[in-house]
């Protein structure tokens, strides 16, 4: 059994979080500037949303996580659909765990993390754009396990990230036609 440490994200982490995510998720994901204003948008009453989890010294995951009222739906989200309003629901950018370390709760309980944190916020469910191509879809099958319920499934919502940022999918390359599913999760109906 591996001993994870999970703390709450903060700059000093963002160099490795950059390093991950875009490893994991493909070239250009995530950088400075990203991190830097999701981070921001993160932090309500002075509470973070976000956090990181390390084994000994390496960052081995990262749940990124925008405060209810510190974003707007975009064309890709649903919120006429949600069992809650918008200025009560936190989105949940992306939840990475290093391949070597999957398998082990580190995503569930960096999920459970930032619920704790999103509710002292005042958020009472959490969005997420599910990538429906991850490896075995286990990606829609995490989410699902932990109470969030299927919206609405939107095709080439990356695609944009391609084209405007340099975004590079680890599935498509630069012409990104993966379906995201809008998922919510409404925090009384968590599983855990």
């Amino acid at each position: 059994m591996i001993h994870i440490d999970y703390q709450q994200l903060n700059p000093q982490h963002f160099d490795a979080v950059i390093q991950l995510g875009n490893h994991v998720h493909g070239d250009n994901y995530l950088d400075q500037a990203a991190i830097q204003q999701i981070y921001q948008l993160g932090l309500k009453n002075n509470i973070n949303a976000s956090w990181v989890a390390f084994n000994k010294d390496k960052l081995v995951g990262f749940r990124l996580t925008i405060a209810a009222g510190n974003w707007q739906p975009d064309k890709w989200c649903s919120p006429e659909l949600w069992p809650t309003s918008i200025e009560t629901t936190c989105y949940f950018k992306c939840n990475t765990v290093n391949p070597d370390y999957q398998g082990n709760g580190i995503g569930s309980s960096m999920l459970k993390h930032s619920i704790k944190t999103a509710r002292q916020q005042g958020a009472q469910a959490g969005l997420a754009h599910i990538w429906l191509a991850s490896p075995g879809n286990s990606a829609f099958k995490y989410f699902s396990k932990c109470g969030g319920t299927l919206v609405k499934e939107h095709p080439g919502k990356w695609l944009e990230n391609c084209i405007y940022d340099g975004y590079v999918c680890p599935i498509c390359g630069t012409d990104c036609n993966c379906v995201a599913a809008e998922m919510i999760l409404p925090f009384d109906q968590t599983t855990f």
